[in-house]
């Protein structure tokens, strides 16, 4: 099988295996966290590489699944989404079909944009945008018509102090 690190493979034998990167992958992908919409030949530039070799890299990345996807961040209070909200939901269920319904569920609500299974006092956690109360009403509405659930608590957010989708790459194994 040879070394799964040089390989760049991500899963082997359902094994989750970090990806090693190197400085320039790092460049790499600091850039394209900022602005995913650059050419490949700015890309190079600014890490010091030539256009192929560098395409060659987010390919690789790409490929070991690094690279997730490429997206635009849109503004949710041009778009009329400007309230977020936190939902904190306690079960007492907690089979395998309850919670497929429930993901299901959530999945069907465009707003929910995040959902977490929590450890601790909270079972889930889901983050949503909404215009206002009334939609947030509609949404909550939506939501225990479709699942049990058997406390769920909301948090408006107040301000917002910090949104990035910069993943910290200090932390990736170097080669």
């Amino acid at each position: 099988m040879g070394n799964p690190f040089r390989s760049g493979a991500i899963l082997r034998d359902n094994y989750l295996i970090m990806a090693v990167i190197d400085d320039h992958d790092r460049r790499i992908l600091a850039i394209l966290q900022q602005d995913a919409s650059l050419s490949t030949a700015d890309i190079a530039d600014r890490v010091g590489l030539s256009s192929t070799p560098c395409w060659r890299r987010i390919q690789r990345l790409e490929e070991q699944g690094v690279i997730s996807r490429r997206v635009a961040l849109l503004d949710r209070k041009a778009l009329n989404v400007g309230v977020t909200v936190f939902i904190a939901v306690r079960t007492s269920r907690h089979g395998l079909e309850w919670f497929e319904q429930f993901h299901k569920a959530l999945n069907d609500i465009p707003e929910a944009l995040e959902f977490y299974r929590l450890a601790g006092g909270i079972d889930y956690l889901i983050k949503a945008v909404v215009p206002d109360i009334a939609a947030y009403d509609a949404l909550y509405k939506q939501l225990i018509s479709k699942v049990e659930l058997t406390e769920v608590t909301s948090m408006f957010a107040m301000e917002e102090l910090k949104n990035t989708t910069e993943i910290p790459l200090t932390y990736a194994p170097r080669r």
